[in-house]
């Protein structure tokens, strides 16, 4: 049998949602992103004046709602996904209703496409147009294959110069693995550390709040926020209200700040594909195994627990490679 989850304190459905995902450790994003549905799930319901508990509604509605995305807003289909976790998150974990009728809900097939990957002199390209922080961070992405939140979550305490590695903690699925500290980086990389230890400092000197830490471990070590070794290393240059706690202490750098940057430096090479930080990711990983490395180790390095989703970059290589030659080129001269 599934185990039971505690009795919710909150009153309010809203607070309710937060409280369970908070007990469940989801990520600040993913409750953000479930309060949203939720919120247009009963409004979109309510638009007659009436509003309706979520209790005293059913598969219709539900199927109602996900039918209004799929053909009035022409929702994709990861986005489609999404609504329906947040109401299935909410009747299961949070209303604790199991109904046969939550089984029945189809979800939509996910459309698989192969990434857009950048060349290596495309990427050098893109990387000659950046500067400052932004290039630091953009260098590191692509040269680690890091997600975007996870270099710009990174500690000081996740940096190890003697074996030249990163620790990437409470990654996708809460799991930590070991990527590479480029070497070429290493400079750059003490040079950031030293910036963000003044930053530190500046922080201690005016007794600012410490930064977040995870899973409660302030209540246990009430001070460790405030320790070097849990400062950010790439730390916001502005103090941020926790959304969670209220305290106003020092984030991490915004993650807008570096997807701008990237956008400009795109344009100013002259790039015409689509680009996020993500194909940094995906450039890094195609790299790789363009240069002989074993599937599973970038398997590994990205952090994906099954190889099959390490599997679409050998289908970027075997078109990058032209290896099949077309039946065309056998009848017209080139």
């Amino acid at each position: 049998m599934k185990p039971r989850n505690p009795p919710l304190q909150s009153a309010r459905l809203l607070d309710q949602i937060r409280e369970r995902i908070r007990y469940m450790h989801y990520s600040p994003s993913t409750e953000k992103v479930y309060l949203y549905w939720v919120r247009f799930f009963i409004r979109w319901h309510g638009r007659g004046g009436q509003m309706r508990h979520p209790r005293d509604m059913g598969a219709p509605e539900v199927e109602a709602f996900l039918s209004m995305l799929a053909n009035e807003r022409k929702v994709s289909s990861s986005t489609h996904n999404q609504a329906l976790s947040a109401l299935l998150f909410l009747y299961r974990e949070v209303l604790t209703i199991e109904l046969p009728w939550m089984d029945d809900i189809k979800r939509p097939a996910h459309t698989k496409r192969i990434p857009s990957v950048l060349t290596k002199d495309e990427v050098a390209g893109v990387l000659a147009h950046m500067d400052g922080v932004t290039a630091l961070l953009a260098r590191l992405l692509y040269g680690t294959g890091m997600r975007l939140m996870e270099g710009m979550r990174l500690r000081i305490r996740d940096v190890d110069f003697d074996r030249h590695v990163i620790i990437v903690r409470e990654a996708k699925g809460s799991k930590d693995r070991v990527v590479m500290l480029p070497r070429s980086l290493a400079p750059a990389m003490r040079q950031q550390m030293l910036a963000a230890r003044a930053q530190w400092e500046a922080d201690r000197q005016v007794q600012r709040g410490g930064v977040e830490v995870p899973h409660a471990l302030e209540s246990k070590y009430p001070k460790v926020g405030y320790t070097w070794g849990w400062f950010w290393l790439f730390p916001s240059p502005k103090l941020s209200i926790d959304p969670r706690s209220g305290v106003e202490r020092r984030h991490h750098l915004f993650e807008e700040r570096l997807q701008r940057a990237l956008k400009k430096a795109v344009a100013l090479a002259g790039i015409v594909k689509p680009v996020s930080v993500h194909t940094l990711r995906h450039s890094f990983a195609t790299h790789l195994l363009q240069a002989g490395t074993d599937i599973r180790t970038v398997q590994e390095l990205l952090g994906h627990s099954d190889v099959s989703t390490t599997m679409i970059y050998t289908h970027v290589l075997k078109v990058a490679a032209g290896g099949t030659a077309s039946p065309l080129d056998s009848l017209l001269p080139i």
